[in-house]
């Protein structure tokens, strides 16, 4: 698959996470680091081992070594002080990391179903998705995919609903709206995976150069790819902060993602909050400027998801542990620096997102001209953490309670737990570093209900009654 490999977190002479090194900064690191014989032979037949089979249970360490350690300094630390063998007997015993590899291993033997469909708009957020089928990451869980590009999100949503897609690369407010019956029939889809975080921008016109400052907006006309969106949410959030009402100071109309650039040219719009590559083609196309990175208001905010329904869970458990598997695990080698600007490339082609690679690359890469001047150099201006947690769920439809899309009071801690299988995907997460040494996932929380600071706010997911009532504009 020409990508690079994931490194072992069990070798205490290497960085596994920290790209740029963390060892200038360990008074203990040396460059001549020796190892006691048996961990010597212990990580050289690990390397031995490291074919791509093994890739799952790799990364699936690594995570669980990242939430255990937290940092390459603390770990290398510890592997020192206790060995590399040693170490890994002791993770061993509290996460059994080759138990996914087996639950893996048995659920391609008896797949329900193995030609699948999964839609997806071309978007940069559907990375894993588009490389789990152009990186070969589907047949190598023994599944023939189709995946079909989409134009919008309205079309997304009713072919899911439709049965035409087995799974999708949906926007994360989509399967609690289509579960809840809002803008839709009601028909239950579970958040299985965020496919990525961060990855959006505010973009404005050329002409708006002087109103930096969102309390300059009233009258703008904005877009947003879809209602049910984190686009529209963070939108209307930026506004509301500012002083003006969403829904009566400024226009927001939903215009597919495709679409944006060109209605930017045309004066349609004023600005849009969207997901990239069209934030970054508007630069490139020299139609607009980035205004913000939506990292700049909630950094490692949820965009979009994969998404199956709870039928297709039911009647193909199998098919779902492993299909989920695959896209987990190109969602870990997708974060990896590394790998970024061969994902770019990969998914250039018409068939994919149809995109100067330069564009991509600068997106994935986080190295950008911003439209101003500038370059900005920002590494996690789109990240690809896949668990999706309870919190980010429990926001979403606080949001949609706030601006009237939600009607009936709700316990929003049930419905969350209902609609996002955060347990379910924190036991495949763990399982596939268990069984993969080239997967790694550092976002897993220490809690089940993080709290998250927005734009200024601490949003407590236990409090989500108090956070709503603190906000002047509402339905």
């Amino acid at each position: 698959m020409n990508i690079n490999p994931i490194k072992d977190p069990f070798d205490p002479r290497v960085d596994v996470w920290n790209e740029c090194g963390e060892r200038s900064a360990d008074p203990e690191a040396s460059s001549s680091e020796s190892l006691s014989p048996d961990d010597e032979r212990f990580l050289k037949k690990r390397e031995l081992q490291n074919s791509e089979d093994e890739h799952g249970i790799r990364a699936l360490e690594s995570s669980v070594m990242q939430g255990l350690f937290k940092t390459d300094l603390t770990r290398r630390r510890f592997l020192k002080r206790v060995g590399a063998a040693a170490a890994f007997a002791m993770v061993g015993q509290f996460f059994p990391i080759h138990s996914l590899k087996a639950m893996a291993d048995d659920a391609k033997k008896n797949l329900e179903k193995k030609k699948l469909t999964i839609g997806f708009v071309p978007i940069t957020c559907a990375t894993p998705i588009i490389a789990g089928h152009g990186l070969g990451f589907y047949q190598k869980y023994g599944l023939d995919v189709d995946i079909v590009k989409t134009a919008g999100w309205a079309v997304s949503r009713d072919n899911c609903l439709n049965g035409q897609y087995d799974g999708s690369h949906l926007l994360f407010p989509m399967p609690p709206a289509m579960s809840l019956g809002l803008g839709s029939t009601r028909q239950p889809w579970r958040v299985v995976s965020n496919v990525n975080t961060n990855g959006q921008a505010i973009v404005l016109a050329n002409k708006h150069k002087d109103k930096r400052d969102a309390r300059k907006w009233k009258g703008f006309r904005f877009a947003v790819p879809f209602e049910y969106s984190m686009h529209n949410f963070l939108l209307r959030m930026v506004v509301a902060e500012a002083g003006l009402d969403p829904d009566q100071d400024i226009q927001i109309r939903v215009v597919p993602p495709p679409e944006m650039v060109a209605n930017l040219r045309a004066g349609n719009v004023d600005g849009y909050l969207a997901p990239d590559p069209f934030c970054q083609r508007a630069v490139y196309d020299g139609v607009g400027f980035i205004h913000k990175l939506t990292m700049e208001l909630w950094d490692q905010h949820p965009c979009c998801v994969f998404s199956v329904s709870e039928r297709f869970i039911q009647e193909n458990p199998n098919t779902f542990t492993v299909l989920s598997m695959a896209i987990l695990e190109a969602t870990a080698v997708a974060q990896q620096r590394e790998n970024r600007a061969h994902f770019a490339d990969v998914m250039a082609p018409r068939a994919y997102l149809n995109q100067p690679p330069e564009v991509l690359r600068q997106i994935l890469t986080g190295i950008f001209p911003d439209g101003l001047g500038g370059i900005r150099r920002v590494p996690e201006r789109i990240s690809f953490m896949p668990f999706p947690t309870q919190s980010m769920g429990i926001w979403v439809l606080t949001q949609m309670k706030r601006w009237g899309y939600l009607k009936e009071d709700i316990n929003y801690q049930d419905i969350a737990k209902e609609l996002i299988i955060s347990s379910t995907t924190e036991e495949m997460m763990r399982n596939l570093e268990k069984s993969n040494d080239e997967v790694t996932f550092t976002d897993i929380p220490d809690q089940p209900y993080p709290v998250y600071n927005i734009m200024g706010r601490e949003f407590d997911p236990q409090a989500a009654e108090e956070y709503l009532a603190g906000f002047e504009i509402i339905r």
